[in-house]
C-alpha cells in the first residue's frame, strides 16, 4: 500500500513538472556588436520629453492571447509610441522570458507553464515604434514571478491593460537597443 502511495505521488509530481518548461536562448547580435565597449558619445541616461495624448483601456476576455491582443489593439488604434501604465486580471497559463546572464551575448530563459493559473498583479512596458515591449508580474498561491510577456499567455477571468499613448513625433527608436552603449 505504501509503495502505491509513493508511486502515485511520484507520478503526480512528474506530471506537474512536465507542464512547466524552461529553455535558454542566446540573444546574440553579432560578435562585433556584443564585444563593443561603451562609448563616451552615448550618455549614461537620455531624457525624451513628451505628453500623453490619450489613454486607451484594453479589456480581454477568457482565453484571449494577451500579447497578440495588445499587438492587435496597437495596430487597430494606430499607436506608435505608448507607455503601458497598468495591467490586472488573471491568466490560465503563461509564457515569459527573463535575462539569465550578466555578459554579452545576452541570454534569455523562457519559462512556459501550460497548466498553472496566476493573477496579474502588474504590467508595464512600452510600445516603441509600434512594437510591444511588455513585462508583467504574476502571483500564484506560493510566489510572485514574471518577466517579458510572450505569446501563449491566455486570459482566465479577464485582463485589463491601460496604455498612455504618446505623440508620434517622439523618437524612441533606440530606447531598447542593447547595442547603443
Amino acid at each position: 500500500m505504501t509503495s502505491r502511495i509513493a508511486l502515485a505521488l511520484t507520478l503526480t509530481a512528474t506530471m506537474s513538472l512536465a507542464q512547466r518548461t524552461q529553455k535558454e536562448i542566446i540573444k546574440a547580435t553579432t560578435p562585433e556588436l556584443d564585444a563593443k565597449p561603451n562609448s563616451n558619445e552615448v550618455p549614461d541616461v537620455v531624457a525624451v520629453s513628451g505628453k500623453i495624448e490619450r489613454v486607451v483601456v484594453l479589456r480581454f476576455k477568457y482565453m484571449a492571447d494577451l500579447l497578440a491582443g495588445i499587438e492587435k489593439a496597437v495596430k487597430d488604434q494606430k499607436i506608435q509610441n505608448a507607455v503601458i501604465l497598468s495591467g490586472v486580471g488573471s491568466v490560465r497559463n503563461y509564457q515569459v522570458h527573463s535575462v539569465s546572464n550578466r555578459t554579452f551575448p545576452s541570454k534569455n530563459t523562457f519559462t512556459k507553464d501550460v497548466t498553472t493559473p496566476a493573477d496579474i498583479v502588474s504590467m508595464n512596458g512600452y510600445v516603441l515604434n509600434g512594437k510591444v515591449h511588455a513585462h508583467m508580474t504574476m502571483t500564484d498561491a506560493n510566489k510572485a514571478f514574471g518577466g517579458h510577456l510572450e505569446p501563449e499567455t491566455n486570459v482566465f477571468t479577464f485582463a485589463i491593460v491601460t496604455l498612455g499613448v504618446l505623440s508620434d513625433g517622439m523618437d524612441l527608436g533606440r530606447a531598447d537597443d542593447k547595442t547603443w552603449r
